[in-house]
Formats: structure tokens, sequence, C-alpha cells
């Protein structure tokens, strides 16, 4: 997966890489992100994205940025 760094962010050296969990068990993933963004920072909150599936960006207590992506169903 690529992604790119938003416009009101800075690049820094050492934030170049996030960890990827993506999938349609909506239960299991809201869990894996309650658990990774307590005692860290959420950067996009994991809510209903534009683009249809739940989408949220958190970096956890230990510096390590995720990327959880919540697949809805297809018709």
């Amino acid at each position: 997966m690529r992604s790119d760094l938003p416009p009101d962010m800075e690049y820094q050296p050492g934030n170049t890489m996030s960890v990827s969990l993506s999938g349609d068990d909506a239960d299991e993933l809201r869990g894996y992100w309650a658990k990774l963004s307590e005692g860290g920072t959420a950067r996009t909150p994991l809510e209903k994205q534009m683009w249809g599936d739940e989408f949220g960006w958190c970096v956890d207590r230990f510096g390590v940025h995720w990327l959880v992506n919540i697949s809805q169903p297809q018709p």
C-alpha cells in the first residue's frame, strides 16, 4: 500500500513507514484500533470515509504509525 503525506503535515525522517491492517471483519479491526490508539494519538479518526470504507490512522504509544481500513460489503 502506498499513501501520501497530508498537506498540513511536515515531512520528518522516521515517520515514513506505516503498518496497514485491512479487512471486512469490522469488530476485529475496531478492536485492534482501540488497543493501538490507547495511549497514542488518532491522526484520522476511525470513521466512514468518502470512498465508503471506515478508515483511521493512529500513532501508537511507541511511535508506530497504523492505518486501519474496514472494507464495506460489495453489492
